[in-house]
């Protein structure tokens, strides 16, 4: 009997999570024939916003204002959240007469929101309005109303906002993705503002992590083997280039050479650079991504390229070595 009980209510309980789904699924679905032409207005309002889009809200829906305008901030719409209490406290001060102001309101009641509009009306600074009451007080102050309205909110009892929100948070969704495909934004320009995540490390340039100037290990052919060891062990790159009297890479030594090097001769400290060096160094130009070199280093086994602004003519400009691409996390 008691198994029976258990097994019962997990059942309700798996019946409960799957109507709170689709109930929140139902609820996006029917913000489709909402994108219309408001919407459009809204991206062109946004669009040609020469200012910034602050982003208000307070409770529940203040926390997807804050997801909304951090997302159109990391796709090339400048954007900052501001809480509607701290705005009536000073905050308010951030408003720029080319701002656009979008607010969030399920009710379009809100008290500190309507505390807020005689000071973003004096600045005559556009008003967004994304709502679930396109009657309210709110919604007739605004220049454009986005209406994510739901039938009805998830939770059995009608209290917590949970259709409501997720409305306005897809909605948010769909404003700043297609502001990102209006204003041609790439995955480079991601990339860009996203310095410290994965994708900004694949799009690290060479140039961003190779060794210059007098960092990059460097020897004449006719360099005794003595004094190449001293270059390579001073620059601990495991590797030095070797040029000709005019100054062109004609070679590199790396330790492997080394090694060999020793087996092959007596006397290896009396031979010259161009007696060890393997011709035909790997290279690589400078504004090509770290994630290439690293390809180009394992497809040869070798752990460092030189670097050359175009093509292998002349002195190198830097050397880009594995460690220099595993320590910047890029794998």
């Amino acid at each position: 009997m008691l198994n029976t009980k258990k097994r019962d209510l997990a059942n309700d309980l798996i019946k409960e999570a799957k109507e709170v789904l689709e109930i929140e699924a139902s609820s996006i679905l029917d913000l489709i024939p909402r994108i219309d032409k408001e919407f459009i207005d809204v991206i062109d309002a946004i669009y040609n916003c020469k200012g910034k889009v602050i982003v208000t809200g307070i409770g529940k829906s203040g926390i997807v204002g804050k997801k909304i305008a951090s997302t159109f901030a990391s796709t090339g719409t400048p954007a900052i959240y501001m809480h509607p209490s701290e705005g009536l406290h000073g905050d308010l001060g951030m408003l720029g007469r080319e701002d656009l102001v979008m607010v969030l309101s399920n009710s379009g009641e809100t008290e500190e929101i309507g505390k807020m509009l005689p000071v973003i009306k004096r600045f005559g600074i556009l008003l967004v309005v994304m709502t679930g009451a396109i009657n309210s007080s709110l919604a007739h102050s605004a220049d454009f109303i986005i209406d994510i309205s739901v039938k009805k909110e998830a939770c059995p009892l009608g209290l917590a906002p949970t259709s409501s929100t997720t409305a306005a948070l897809a909605m948010g969704d769909a404003l700043a993705m297609v502001l990102l495909k209006k204003r041609g934004f790439k995955e480079e320009d991601f990339a860009l503002l996203h310095p410290g995540g994965i994708l900004g490390k694949r799009f690290l340039k060479v140039d961003e992590l190779m060794h210059k100037g007098k960092e990059v290990p460097i020897v004449n052919e006719k360099t005794s083997m003595k004094d190449v060891i001293v270059e390579m062990t001073s620059k601990r790159l495991g590797v030095t280039g070797v040029i000709d009297n005019n100054k062109n890479l004609i070679g590199v030594i790396t330790d492997g050479d080394l090694r060999r090097a020793l087996e092959k001769f007596d006397n290896l400290l009396q031979k010259e650079a161009k007696d060890v060096m393997t011709t035909n160094p790997k290279w690589i130009t400078n504004n090509s991504l770290a994630v290439e070199a690293l390809h180009k280093m394992e497809s040869f086994s070798i752990t460092s390229l030189f670097v050359f602004k175009s093509v292998p003519n002349g002195y190198p400009i830097g050397i880009i070595h594995l460690h220099d691409i595993l320590k910047a996390g890029i794998m």
